[in-house]
């Protein structure tokens, strides 16, 4: 039957996640800093809201862009934070979580043998999609001396005359870096340049700490107009199982991607498109009150693994620390799974976001306290083994 398969899907590895994932389900008492997901419910005000639309009987399609007023408070809230405009009827999609909305970006816009530049580590999703697409990635490692931080003269390292798209995830899986506005601002000087699409996964927009601030690609001069912006309710908001995303495109793009989305998905589910317009007009405070607390446990996990030897670069966003463990002498593969078997504490190999051997991501979007009971774990594991 192996026969049937299309080569492609052949060549694109399983998840190098949920391998780990699926051993610690069948082990007791194990503190998973592996997952990437916010440990928080979502907030009661945004779930009644979506139990009031099916009490109202809103069960049926909505449009395939998705519901006007959602889109409108979109556009709102996207002009609102980073100043750029978009168009909610022609420039705006709803998409079953910002996956659906990557996979539309890469369908529409990749031709077979087009290439892709993917800076690396990155989410583990998008090398695999772009071939998926009938795409080639062409990988850009980054490095811990620049913060995980991609550069417009790595991008030009890797320009060829089939370059088509830079995608670019920021702030960053796994490593928790930001971009800087100059490394933006030298990439978009470049992308106009050279004439790239930059598709730019913005999933983790507003989870950032200290004095930093997202700089949304598209607000960038210029960058509106070949700019494919990804994005979505699921870590803001904690309504990962809502499945709820968005993309943002000029018109022509965007056409596109919403003739691939009539055809495979139909609509984004309607319960949940009315909850994200509750969670855009009044979640704000929900949103501070996850990232206050976020802050508490980042700069908790930070300092206990950089003080167990463990050299940890601050992550200024997302939710994921990225230690270099070099002092365990081991790699990444070996170190975690020596560390679920013997301290039950569960982190993924950096090598399944296409980082070198050695790096683990660890989650923090977990309890305060089984960060602490983790961080003893690792004091006793090192002990042995550092």
């Amino acid at each position: 039957m192996r026969n049937f398969v299309a080569h492609r899907i052949g060549t694109v590895p399983p998840s190098g996640i949920r391998r780990f994932f699926d051993i610690a389900a069948t082990m007791d008492d194990v503190i998973s800093l592996g997952i990437g997901e916010p440990d928080f419910a979502t907030p009661r005000p945004i779930l009644e809201a979506g139990l009031r639309s099916l009490e109202n009987g809103d069960t049926h399609y909505t449009s395939n862009s998705g519901i006007l007023e959602l889109r409108q408070a979109l556009a709102a809230h996207l002009s609102r934070l980073y100043g750029v405009h978009y168009d909610p009827e022609t420039e705006l999609l709803i998409t079953v979580g910002v996956s659906e909305a990557l996979y539309l970006a890469l369908t529409a816009v990749i031709d077979p043998a087009d290439e892709v530049i993917v800076p690396t580590p990155c989410f583990v999703a998008y090398q695999p999609e772009v071939v998926l697409a009938g795409g080639v990635p062409v990988t850009l490692p980054t490095k811990v001396e620049d913060r995980f931080q991609v550069t417009a003269a790595g991008v030009a390292e890797r320009l060829t005359p089939k370059t088509k798209a830079l995608l670019i995830g920021y702030p960053n899986n796994p490593t928790g870096a930001v971009m800087s506005r100059d490394n933006l601002s030298a990439i978009a000087a470049l992308a106009e340049e050279r004439d790239l699409l930059v598709i730019s996964d913005e999933i983790y927009d507003r989870l950032v700490y200290g004095d930093h601030s997202h700089v949304c690609f598209a607000s960038l001069p210029g960058m509106h107009g070949r700019t494919i912006t990804l994005g979505g309710f699921s870590k803001d908001y904690a309504m990962t199982g809502w499945r709820i995303g968005y993309a943002a495109a000029p018109p022509p793009i965007l056409a596109a991607m919403r003739k691939v989305h009539q055809y495979t998905i139909m609509s984004a589910p309607t319960m949940a498109q009315v909850a994200a317009i509750y969670a855009l007009e009044q979640g704000e405070a929900h949103v501070l009150e996850m990232v206050a607390e976020y802050d508490r446990r980042r700069r908790l996990i930070v300092s206990g693994l950089n003080e167990l030897g463990l050299q940890t670069f601050e992550p200024l966003g997302a939710f994921y620390a990225f230690p270099a463990i070099g002092a365990s002498g081991m790699d990444d593969e070996t170190f975690a799974s020596t560390l679920l078997t013997e301290e039950k504490v569960a982190v993924v190999p950096g090598n399944a976001f296409g980082a070198d051997g050695g790096f683990v991501r660890c989650s923090y979007a977990t309890a305060y306290d089984k960060i602490e009971q983790a961080l003893e774990r690792l004091h006793r594991f090192m002990g042995r083994h550092g």
